[in-house]
């Protein structure tokens, strides 16, 4: 138990394809076959970050994202706000000033101690946010 929170990309694909092209998708994990018709995928959903009681980040997200509403739901980020959040962090990481992503508490959320825990997960979310670009859609879900 506890809070975990990723970031995800979202990808529409819009071009048809022929509809006799089918396959199947072995899922090597699970040793399971499953059939594709190709036609059928809409989108690509990849994880672009992850992270495990960062609850700093975590409350950036509820404030600056979801208007407060700390629901576990799936919310829109836009580039800009992602942006907004790297340069926030690097500010941090770099002045070692806490007051500007503050430790948050609540259900499961772990530690507020402001310690190397603390300023890895700053450095972890510029890390992760180094890799975004313009294309797709990004999404926030935290769950507990």
């Amino acid at each position: 138990m506890g809070l975990d929170m990723t970031l995800t990309k979202k990808i529409r694909i819009d071009a048809k394809y022929d509809s006799s092209v089918t396959g199947n998708v072995s899922l090597q994990k699970a040793g399971l076959e499953v059939p594709i018709d190709f036609n059928e995928i809409t989108e690509i959903v990849c994880e672009v970050g992850y992270w495990r009681k960062a609850n700093q980040i975590h409350n950036w997200f509820v404030q600056n994202v979801q208007g407060g509403l700390d629901d576990c739901g799936e919310w829109y980020v836009s580039t800009e706000e992602l942006l907004e959040l790297k340069a926030l962090c690097k500010k941090a990481l770099e002045t070692r000033d806490a007051t500007l992503l503050p430790p948050t508490r609540g259900f499961f959320f772990g530690s507020t101690e402001v310690d190397s825990g603390y300023w890895g997960d700053i450095q972890d979310t510029i890390d992760m946010l180094n890799k975004i670009s313009n294309s797709g859609k990004y999404y926030y879900r935290a769950s507990w």
